[in-house]
């Protein structure tokens, strides 16, 4: 009976796996083919030199490692893990990602693939994961619109100045005094649960949550870097100190705006053209560029993820 079920469990975990595989796959394939059909074909014919395509691919494996590796500083302290294991439930994570608003999906797919015991405890090192990155976003958010402000000043551009200095101010408070504000959760009568997990966020130092902050930003200058070099490609000539701070802004507008990964370009597309045109006409390059980080960025890792998930352990 015990091999019958472990057989039945076996059996039922492929079936499960592959069906979720299957659906992200043919989501994600949907996805593509919607989105290039709306870049003009243009795009991909009036290229420059590829040493720049070179150079944004090439630095996608960089950006998947680090966050991996970021993820698994963050997990090692509520359970044992080892590096590859940080890497493939951050790639189960981003084929979640790619189907929610927001990519709020990322870190519930990281730790569906994980299904340990301690799941209350990942999902607080998960909050504190996504308030890392979302800090890094607003900082360099912040340096673009102040960059903004001072070489294209307008109406909109001083309102939004003016909301995300607070903003960016909270997050870091939220950030670095987590030990504050966590308590006054466990107040909270059915947050008592998650809050007595929290208190392993006790064992993160400040040069620990430094480190990971680190990390952050460090992916943010290199996916910056990445959007830089497709303009390049594709015709779009942005002086690159300028570029990366408008890179930032346009970053920081696509988080505040609610959108799903893939299926809103034409949001995308209206937010990038309108930064950029301050430095380039040629809206099909800066369309395309756009795509293409994202397929760069999302869609490669989401597939290599959604290739994992079919053996993905639902039943133990």
């Amino acid at each position: 009976m015990d091999i019958l079920n472990k057989n039945t469990k076996i059996w039922l975990n492929y079936t499960i796996g592959g069906i979720i595989s299957l659906l992200l796959l043919w989501g994600i394939y949907v996805q593509v083919t919607k989105q290039l059909n709306s870049i003009d074909a243009a795009a991909w014919k009036q290229t420059g030199p590829e040493i720049y395509l070179w150079a944004g691919l090439l630095l996608m494996p960089a950006n998947v490692l680090l966050e991996a590796y970021k993820w698994y500083v963050l997990v090692k302290s509520a359970q044992e893990i080892t590096y590859w294991g940080a890497l493939k439930s951050y790639l189960a994570g981003i084929a979640f990602s790619v189907i929610t608003p927001n990519r709020i999906g990322e870190y519930p797919g990281r730790i569906l693939y994980m299904q340990r015991k301690s799941t209350y405890r990942l999902v607080n090192v998960s909050v504190l994961g996504s308030v890392s990155q979302l800090l890094c976003l607003f900082l360099f958010g912040l340096a673009g619109l102040i960059y903004y402000n001072i070489a294209f000043p307008d109406y909109g551009g001083k309102i939004a100045l003016i909301a995300c200095i607070p903003a960016t101010v909270f997050i870091a408070v939220l950030y670095w005094r987590f030990e504050v504000w966590l308590p006054i959760l466990g107040r909270i009568r059915w947050l008592n649960k998650y809050i007595m997990y929290g208190r392993l966020l006790g064992r993160f130092t400040a040069k620990r949550q430094l480190f990971v902050l680190s990390i952050s930003l460090l992916r943010f200058a290199i996916f910056t870097a990445q959007y830089l070099f497709l303009l390049r490609w594709l015709n779009v000539y942005v002086p690159m100190p300028e570029g990366f701070l408008m890179g930032s802004l346009f970053f920081w507008g696509m988080a505040v705006v609610p959108s799903i990964a893939l299926t809103e370009i034409g949001e995308r597309g209206l937010i990038s053209t309108y930064l950029f045109h301050h430095f380039s006409q040629n809206t099909v390059g800066i369309m395309g560029a756009t795509l293409g980080l994202w397929i760069v960025n999302l869609i490669i890792p989401a597939i290599i993820g959604s290739v994992l998930l079919f053996r993905m352990r639902l039943l133990r």
